[in-house]
């Protein structure tokens, strides 16, 4: 959920994709809806997961292979910051590519 802020409300993130952004829950509810993905038709589309802070990568894993059941194309994560635990890794065996705006290395360097 940390991601919905960036997609949402940021003119950099949202304007530009139209259709607007679409949130993905972990499952879809039993009521309203009852969809899984709210917001945007997703089936056909080229779709990023965006994310504010990786750490091992399996919430995304998860989420992609759900867009992906929905018809959804999927092969990049954007994210704030990459921790650099493992993240990058495990999205790549799943064929997505991780692009992190900082890293923990970036953090670290910047706190010298």
């Amino acid at each position: 959920m940390g991601g919905i802020p960036l997609v949402i409300r940021h003119p950099a993130l949202s304007v530009p994709t139209r259709p607007p952004g679409a949130v993905v829950r972990k499952q879809a509810k039993p009521y309203g809806t009852c969809r899984l993905a709210e917001g945007a038709d997703i089936k056909g589309r080229r779709v990023p997961v965006v994310e504010d802070v990786v750490t091992s990568g399996g919430q995304i894993v998860l989420s992609t292979a759900d867009l992906r059941g929905l018809g959804a194309v999927v092969h990049e994560a954007l994210c704030v910051i990459d921790r650099e635990q493992g993240g990058a890794d495990a999205l790549a065996a799943e064929g997505i590519a991780l692009l992190s705006l900082l890293t923990a290395a970036d953090l670290r360097a910047a706190a010298a």
